[in-house]
């Protein structure tokens, strides 16, 4: 992504040195394709190029016409499989090694769910990294069956005003943002549809080698307060952004999360007050939300109790600094 991401910028013009820098990244990270790029750069440079083109659908963009061999391994192990649904759990197994942004997870029931979740980096920053993901798995799939699959629902957490028509149309189904979780949902016929391409000799090999990889590399792991933010985003708009709520999404006690977070060195309500304070600024710079709207999706019920908030925590109201971000 990092690297299509600087094509693109260079094609077009941009200062492309100073994005790297601003990233933390270099030339010599860009042109050795062998150098692993980290994901906060990569999260970072993708934003800063995003803004530079004036493209907020620069993920999406990227990932529409990119040779979908530039993925490596993975892209063979999936064109090797039998089948679209062992493909798909392979994805699952083995997309950590290529991204260790990402956890991939493929959920069974009256549907196929396959959801992604930000590893290492809060997931309010990840919008084009998930973007870029969701379309080049659809992608993937349609290239390795030759077939037009659309999925029956696709889900983002980060929020859009409107659902863009280009993305509309290229998923082909009805794409909804502000959601609990990241996800594309198929139809459960889709997992014995038949790769076109299927090698079960190249399979085996290419398998041996990922499981060789996945059983001598530690791989990074999410810090416990990413987890309790990414956890605490969904349910602000709902009002439901307690501890209470959020340790039992996270499976545990208040008392075990009030533990864990001061291992850290933190506090939920300072957690939650900080990630307010962020999601409002990157909010107030979105034209097309009014501050009514703001202080709903950041769970307040009335827009006097977020300017309140607001003003207490930079000294301005959210209308002043409105005006000076945009």
């Amino acid at each position: 992504m990092t690297r299509l991401a600087f094509a693109c910028a260079q094609e077009k013009r941009a200062d492309v040195d100073t994005l790297l820098r601003k990233a933390g990244l270099s030339r010599t990270q860009i042109e050795d394709p062998h150098v692993r790029i980290s994901v906060r750069s990569q999260v970072l440079f993708l934003d800063l190029v995003a803004k530079a083109l004036g493209d907020d659908l620069l993920g999406f963009h990227l990932a529409q016409n990119f040779d979908l061999r530039m993925i490596g391994f993975l892209y063979y192990v999936l064109a090797s499989s039998e089948t679209l649904g062992e493909a798909l759990g392979r994805t699952a197994r083995y997309s950590s090694i290529v991204h260790e942004g990402f956890r991939v997870t493929v959920r069974e029931g009256k549907e196929i769910d396959v959801v992604l979740e930000s590893v290492g980096v809060p997931r309010r920053l990840n919008r084009h990294q998930i973007e870029f993901s969701f379309v080049t798995l659809i992608r993937a799939c349609r290239e390795i069956t030759k077939l037009r699959l659309t999925p029956n629902h696709v889900s983002f957490v980060h929020r859009r005003s409107l659902p863009p028509a280009e993305m509309s149309n290229f998923f082909g189904c009805k794409v909804e943002f502000g959601a609990e979780i990241d996800q594309e949902t198929f139809s459960r016929s889709i997992l014995g549809t038949t790769v076109v391409s299927a090698d079960p000799y190249l399979n085996k090999l290419l398998i041996k080698q990922y499981e060789d990889v996945l059983a001598h590399r530690k791989l990074n792991r999410n810090p416990f307060a990413l987890r309790v933010e990414n956890a605490i985003v969904p349910l602000l708009p709902h009002g439901k952004a307690n501890a209470k709520d959020v340790a039992q999404k996270l499976g545990m006690s208040q008392r075990t999360l009030a533990r864990h977070l001061a291992s850290e060195g933190l506090t939920f309500v300072k957690m939650l007050q900080e990630l307010r304070l962020d999601l409002a600024k990157r909010d107030l710079a979105d034209r097309d939300l009014s501050i009514t709207q703001i202080a709903w999706l950041l769970g307040y019920r009335e827009v006097s109790a977020f300017t309140n908030a607001f003003k207490r925590w930079t000294g301005e109201t959210p209308r002043m600094a409105r005006q000076e971000l945009q």
